[in-house]
């Protein structure tokens, strides 16, 4: 997929494969139920299904996002995120590990831990890595000047009444 006509977008429009937030976004997607969530490993909320076709029993991606050990990204040398290698064994690669979520369901074991990251693709030319309010990770799309003030822009002020007139306040 290439860049987005947008000059910032989120880090999830470089992902590989279907993400999915819940067990019951896994099983609407799928129609399969979710395995059931094991909190002895971290939580993913991806799979490569063709990962078990490997004649390998690691399966190498090329690009995630390097996070540390509390699952805050890292920053590279250049000030921006920092990208690297993720290796599984096929069978972690081609299943999903959602703890469960909802009403009722708190303090899971092994649900806070920092989830695998997800493959992403290759960047364009025109896109890089940077980071956003919170140390949060997006894309930007060199080709598209956009205003970083920290100010807010007439554009944001409509996307802000919008969503405040679609709840309600």
């Amino acid at each position: 997929m290439p860049a987005l006509p947008m000059a910032k977008y989120g880090l999830n429009s470089l992902y590989l494969f279907p993400y999915y937030q819940s067990q019951e976004d896994y099983q609407k997607a799928t129609g399969q139920t979710a395995p059931v969530f094991n909190p002895n490993r971290q939580p993913k909320y991806w799979q490569d299904p063709a990962a078990l076709a490997s004649i390998r029993r690691t399966v190498v991606y090329n690009q995630v996002l390097a996070v540390a050990d509390n699952g805050a990204p890292l920053v590279g040398p250049d000030g921006k995120p920092m990208l690297d290698l993720l290796v599984l064994q096929k069978e972690e690669a081609a299943t999903v590990n959602i703890p469960p979520k909802g009403p009722g369901v708190a303090n899971v074991p092994g649900a806070g831990a920092p989830e695998v990251q997800p493959p992403l693709r290759a960047l364009e030319t025109n896109e890089e890595l940077d980071f956003g309010f919170g140390s949060t990770v997006y894309v930007h799309n060199k080709d598209y000047p956009f205003d970083d003030s920290g100010s807010f822009t007439a554009a944001d002020r409509l996307l802000l009444q919008s969503i405040a007139k679609k709840l309600g306040v």
